[in-house]
């Protein structure tokens, strides 16, 4: 049974991930508008892994026993500078969504909540990789920066990403 500090805290997670899926969204958006349709791919498909990080926890919540409750979603970034400013901000997002997991943790484990504990794991791994992802694209980015055939080249390979939904690990 969630405690409901921690059923509080998980409805927050729930909006920190689907503002995730509307920033990625919005993203994509632009960078359909100025014609890098391989960003746009990249970012619908990171849309659509947090839409299912959201659902995570609203199952979670729900198996639990606990009441989800959707709060109102604030409106995300819509004009950027440029691709690399568009990573650089997914970086700094990905790294506040990093903290609020990590915060979670903490307050798992301060209230002895075992599963939720273990649940979060998934979360913790999914955060390295995120950042992981970002970091690499902003280095490639930066090597790219003002060669027009090289972020064309880039685009290209972003437009090869697609999603693959998690397999389910019976959490």
């Amino acid at each position: 049974m969630l405690s409901e500090k921690m059923l509080e805290r998980l409805n927050e997670q729930i909006n920190n991930e689907v503002y995730s899926a509307y920033l990625y969204m919005s993203m994509s958006a632009h960078s359909t508008h100025i014609g890098l349709k391989g960003f746009a791919n990249w970012f619908m498909v990171q849309y659509q892994e947090e839409m299912v990080h959201a659902m995570k926890i609203y199952d979670y919540i729900n198996d639990q026993g606990g009441q989800v409750l959707l709060a109102a979603i604030k409106e995300p970034l819509t004009e950027f500078e440029s691709p690399l400013d568009m990573f650089e901000k997914t970086l700094t997002h990905e790294r506040f969504i990093t903290g609020c997991i990590n915060d979670l943790v903490d307050l798992a484990v301060e209230e002895k909540d075992h599963a939720t504990n273990i649940f979060l794991q998934w979360f913790v791994t999914e955060q390295i990789e995120e950042e992981g992802n970002d970091n690499d694209i902003i280095a490639r980015l930066k090597i790219v920066e003002g060669d027009g055939n090289g972020l064309l080249m880039l685009d290209k390979e972003l437009s090869t990403r697609v999603f693959t939904p998690p397999v389910s690990s019976g959490a």
